[in-house]
């Protein structure tokens, strides 16, 4: 059960929260929210101090009340009717830079994929990193973070409507104040609905109400001078193993953030044999790392055809100052099942050659 003080621990992208709400029963509830880590990008290009206009479809005019005014932008997305039973939100990450006393505008995205006539809220909450590695992100609910961004986030409307396949525009604006310090500031806009317990098939009683949330991460910086390093404290394979029969080689990178700014190392695993000839390749994407926080990153070398030691080497530009830093490993792969049945083939043949030559006696000719 999710708390409203609560910390969230999510992982990155377009994300999603679960919260049971009143449970009614002992059934477990469905989830239709997104489970897609890749963001689904918005309708047109982030900009700068929007205006929006407000126009309401004639579906969505028509299932509300009269004297309701749709808060935001609409737009039909499909004309097909079906029912995805997911709901989709867009980018899953606004990194912009933003002066003291100045906003700026950027745009969000809501696609109602699951039911006519269906509401949804929005909310704030700050986020920090974390010491633990596999956790990219934490929510801090009601508590204001280390970077607090929850005070300088607004948007026209915390509800609104949208039926099945309409998408939402939503202006979300971030303003500093005139004294804010240099430095990185870190929130999320998370986009929540209910599924009510009415919602069951013929066969099914009641189910606990499920609120799922979706959200968008903001990352924030005010320019200035910052203090700002990182650096590779890992590579390894799954395990720490060394020695593999086969490929392919799952790799882990562990990176850690010690300034009070986040960092997007990029960069690339090469991978030469015992001759030092190169035989393998992985471009690493960039990636965020929170301040004060550890990442983990995590990729997979896919070749299996290896045999004998290989040096795995990571490149890493650490994001800033165009700082590269280099760590490497050994590793052994010895195919033992073909090892051993190479062994066994060859056994027999020899096997067989020295029975031969003792039951058969060669003679010379005329001898």
């Amino acid at each position: 059960m999710a708390c409203k003080n609560s910390v969230s621990r999510l992982m990155v992208g377009s994300f999603i929260l679960v919260t049971l709400v009143g449970s009614t029963s002992g059934l477990p509830a469905t989830v239709w929210a997104q489970t897609s880590p890749t963001a689904v990008a918005p309708v047109g290009t982030s900009t700068e101090n929007i205006t929006p206009t407000t126009t309401v479809s004639d579906a969505v005019a028509a299932a509300i009340a009269p004297a309701a005014v749709q808060p935001y932008a609409i737009e039909s997305i499909s004309d097909t009717g079906v029912a995805i039973g997911d709901f989709v939100v867009g980018p899953g990450r606004i990194e912009v830079e933003v002066k003291p006393g100045q906003t700026v505008t950027k745009m969000m995205t809501v696609t109602n994929r699951i039911t006519a006539n269906r509401t949804f809220e929005l909310s704030v909450e700050d986020m920090s990193g974390s010491a633990d590695a596999s956790d990219a992100v934490v929510l801090l609910g009601d508590q204001k973070g280390p970077y607090t961004l929850k005070d300088n986030i607004s948007y026209p409307s915390r509800t609104f409507s949208l039926n099945l396949n309409e998408r939402a525009q939503i202006p979300v604006s971030i303003t500093m104040p005139p004294n804010a310090e240099p430095g990185g500031y870190y929130g999320a806009v998370l986009v929540s609905t209910v599924q009510d317990s009415a919602e069951k098939t013929d066969d099914t009683v009641a189910t606990s109400p499920i609120i799922a949330r979706i959200g968008t991460l903001f990352f924030i910086r005010v320019p200035g001078p910052t203090e700002i390093s990182g650096s590779i404290k890992e590579l390894a394979t799954k395990n720490n193993q060394w020695l593999f029969a086969k490929g392919p080689i799952d790799l882990s990178i562990l990176f850690e953030n010690t300034g009070s700014i986040h960092l997007n190392p990029y960069g690339d695993i090469t991978v030469t044999n015992m001759l030092g000839e190169s035989v393998g390749f992985v471009e690493l994407e960039p990636w965020f790392v929170l301040p004060k926080s550890l990442r983990l990153r995590e990729v997979t070398w896919d070749r299996e055809l290896l045999f004998g030691r290989y040096t795995i080497t990571a490149n890493i530009n650490l994001g800033y100052n165009d700082t590269v830093e280099q760590k490497s490993i050994y590793i052994w792969v010895l195919p033992w099942k073909l090892l051993v049945s190479v062994f066994a083939v060859l056994f027999i043949l020899i096997a067989l050659i020295r029975f031969f030559f003792k039951s058969f006696e060669f003679k010379r000719k005329g001898s």
